[in-house]
Parts: structure tokens; sequence; C-alpha cells
């Protein structure tokens, strides 16, 4: 498709898209190239955790780039040593890999725990993960993960992933043999329509896989960097897994990524694991200035509260509408419509000014700013409580 302002044709056809182009954004705001604003609670699935061009990530990365584009990973940089050593003092794990996306985190971690299956566990490589998981679009991350519509896609896939139910303990450790070398989840599934695993199932993941030898990889990819009110959200459970990773929170808006594992973990050797710009020092500098943002108690503390705030005006949506309950937490919520109207609320929305998200056909996905204000969220609950209103009575009238 193309018009006489924009060549769409040029792009692959990979999904539907809206014809707005977007020019602009600061905040919980984006502006196309009609001057049309739009309330953004999308924020690219969770990735412009402080909102769109946030000064502190420009005036970063514009520093940066004066200074030094890239050594190549052959050489150590700054930043990311820098970045590297922030995310230990501020977590429970010891080395630190930097990515360039949540896929490619994963598939790291797929290959550290492979790499100390083939070390400490006489060769184990299958790895136990989840019905409903989403872990990326590499071949193994595909494989990893327990989406539907994937099952058909690009075979034969890669082989030593068992797929078991989420809080339910008893299918995990059914599924445990020889050949198991780690357990690998969410702690809440987001693709699937925002699924948390409860925290009681977590604590008894630890100690299972803790019993049988095996490393427990949290995929915190949408859940880090303070989406749920914590920095991490493995500190609600009181437990640390081996391995975590993360992603589209910490880069704030550019490309980065993280695979960090405690010492006993940390097995690659040299030659095992690299790519041309992990570790890039622009990157980095991003990333540090959001960790400084959202590694603060007081910002995590508000994380919290207005994660509070969004969620009981979401239920007072519910009561009113008719519909189900509300899933999450933090600024990570969900909505169940219990009808398959998502996508029409989502298109309904888009016209209005709002960005929503439908992860699922009766499922709306929240994923706002971390400092998004009370007004931009009143502003949202207006517009869906209208749209709602609106398709209530065009259901009575039919």
């Amino acid at each position: 498709m193309t018009d006489a302002t924009h060549p769409y044709d040029a792009l692959m056809d990979i999904t539907a898209r809206p014809k707005a182009v977007f020019v602009r954004g600061a905040g919980s705001y984006l502006w196309d190239d009609s001057r049309k604003r739009y309330l953004d609670f999308v924020q690219g699935w969770a990735v412009n955790c402080l909102g769109h061009s946030p000064p502190a990530i420009a005036d970063a990365l514009a520093a940066q780039a004066k200074r030094l584009l890239t050594p190549s990973p052959a050489f150590y940089n700054e930043p990311s040593l820098k970045l590297a050593r922030a995310l230990v003092e501020s977590s429970a794990f010891d080395q630190v890999f930097f990515a360039n996306s949540g896929a490619e985190a994963n598939e790291g971690a797929i290959k550290l725990a492979r790499k100390y299956g083939s070390l400490h566990k006489s060769g184990a490589f299958e790895i136990i993960s989840f019905e409903g998981g989403f872990h990326g679009r590499t071949l193994a991350t595909m494989s990893a993960s327990g989406k539907k519509a994937f099952e058909p896609l690009f075979e034969p896939k890669v082989a030593g992933f068992k797929k078991v139910k989420l809080n339910d303990i008893a299918s995990v450790e059914a599924l445990i043999n020889d050949n198991t070398v780690a357990v690998m989840l969410e702690p809440i599934q987001g693709e699937s329509g925002v699924w948390p695993a409860t925290d009681q199932f977590l604590q008894e993941l630890r100690t299972l896989t803790a019993a049988h030898g095996l490393l427990l990889i949290f995929d915190e990819i949408q859940t880090g960097m303070g989406r749920t009110g914590k920095l991490f959200h493995y500190e609600h459970t009181g437990i640390a897994p081996d391995i975590m990773t993360l992603g589209k929170g910490i880069g704030g808006g550019v490309p980065l990524a993280a695979l960090l594992a405690t010492e006993r973990a940390s097995c690659f050797e040299h030659g095992d694991q690299g790519g041309t710009f992990n570790g890039n020092p622009i990157m980095c500098a991003a990333g540090l200035a959001v960790l400084e943002q959202v590694g603060k108690p007081d910002f995590l503390k508000s994380v919290a509260e207005t994660g509070l705030l969004l969620e009981s005006e979401l239920q007072k949506v519910s009561a009113r509408h008719g519909l189900g309950g509300v899933r999450g937490r933090g600024l990570l919520l969900a909505l169940d419509l219990k009808l398959p109207i998502a996508p029409a609320i989502v298109a309904q929305a888009f016209e209005a000014g709002v960005l929503l998200n439908a992860p699922q056909v009766d499922t709306l996905r929240f994923m706002p700013a971390l400092n998004v204000t009370r007004q931009a969220i009143a502003e949202m609950i207006d517009c869906l409580d209208g749209i709602l209103t609106k398709a209530g009575a065009a259901r009575r009238v039919a």
C-alpha cells in the first residue's frame, strides 16, 4: 500500500497496522503526522518505562554518541561496565551479558542452561516451560514458548522443551527426568493475557528445582525494571532464580536486553556467546539512565501506588459493565471482557486517540509508562467507559 506521503509497501507486511504515522512522543502521549494526539497505554509493549522521549534518556544518548559509538565487543567500554555493576548490585546475580532484544537474551539463557547441563548434569538439555508462555521469536525461543499460534510455524522446531501448566507444581514435577536441566517461565504471562504465577507457586518451584539440582530461569522481559512495583518481580516472592532475563523497559525505548546469572550458573567459556552490538555503549548509557530513575525506592513506591489506582479504576469499569476480573500486578494489568470484543474496543479507542492492546480477543492489556499520571489514567478510563457504554447499548438494541 502506498499513498502520496508514505510508501507503506516498502516495509514487509508482517502485521496489521493503522495508517497513522507517528512522528513525535512526550511522556504518555504520541502525535501522528496529522498532529492528532494519542494517549498511550501500550508504550511499545511496556518498553517506554519513563514514557516517550524522556529527557534523561535523550540526554544520555546524545552525550554518549558524541564520545563513543562502539569499540566492538572485543573490548571493554565504560557504560557497559557501569551498567553491569549496577545491575549486579541491585539484584541477586553475579554476572551480566548484554543483548539487543528480549528474544536474544532468552536465547542466551537457553544456551547457558544447556552449557550448564553439559558441564554439570551429564549432558542434560531439556527445559520445562509453560503453556501460554511467550519467550520471543527466534526458533529456540518460539520452541520454548507455549503460544498455540506458533505450533505450526517454521517446522521443525528446536527440540528439548516440555510444556506444563502454570501454577500446577505437580505437572512440573511429573516431567522432571535425567535429561532435565532447567525450568523457564515468565512470572506473569503477558502475551496470553496477563496471567500471573502465584507467589506460592514460584516459591514451590524454587524448592523443587533446588531439590533436583535444576536451574530456575525467570523471563522478566516484561515484568522487570519496576513494572510490578519492585525493580524485579522475583523480589515479591522472597526467592531468587539462577538466571533472569531483562528487555523492554531496561532500555527505556532503545534496543537493550540483559541476561543475568549467579556465579554458579555462569558457565560460558570464551567463544560460546557473543554478538556484534552486545554491550553497545550508547544503549548501555540509556540503560544507566533508566536504572538511575527506576531504581529509586520512591519511584518504585509510586509505581505500586499508581498500579493499585489503575486496578481500582478498572474494577469499577468492570462492575459498571458486568465484565470479568482484573489480573496482574503493578502497571502490568489486564481486564477480562468475557466477550470477544477486545479488538473492536482497541480500534474504537484508537479513533478516539487512546492506544490500548488486546493480547487475546476477550482481554485488554494495560502497560502505561511507569510515571503515568492520575490525569492520564482518568482520561483513559473515561474513553474506555464511553466505548463500553455504547457497546452495551448496541447489544441491548440487537
